[in-house]
C-alpha cells in the first residue's frame, strides 16, 4: 500500500449545485462506502485495507487514499474525467497547472 494524497482544483466556493453533483458522483465511483461523518469515504469497510476519502480544503477538494499505485491512478483518473464532464470545466490539480474554474 502507499499512500497519495492529491488536491484538485473544486474549490469549496463553488455553488450547492456543484456539490449535489458531486455527491452524485461520489456515490457512483468503485468502493462507494458512504459518508462518514460527513466525509465521503471509498473502500475501507469489511477489513478491506485500501482507503480513499476527501474533504474540501482552502487548496481545493483534497483526497488521501491509501492503496497501490496503479489502482489509484485508475480510480483518480475516472474520478477526474468524470467529474470534468458532470461539472463543465476540466478538473485537474492545481499543481499540474489546472486552474479554478471562474463560474
Amino acid at each position: 500500500m502507499e499512500i497519495h494524497n492529491h488536491n484538485l482544483n473544486i474549490h469549496y466556493s463553488l455553488p450547492n449545485e456543484i456539490w449535489k453533483k458531486l455527491a452524485e458522483l461520489y456515490k457512483e465511483m468503485p468502493g462507494w462506502s458512504g459518508f462518514i461523518d460527513g466525509i465521503p469515504h471509498w473502500y475501507a469497510q469489511d477489513n478491506d485495507k485500501r482507503i480513499i476519502n476527501a474533504s474540501v480544503e482552502p487548496s481545493g477538494l483534497q483526497f488521501y487514499a491509501e492503496m497501490q499505485q496503479d489502482e489509484w491512478n485508475t480510480w483518480f483518473e475516472r474520478f477526474k474525467k468524470e467529474a470534468s464532464v458532470l461539472l463543465g470545466f476540466e478538473v485537474g490539480e492545481p499543481e499540474d497547472g489546472v486552474d479554478f474554474p471562474n463560474l
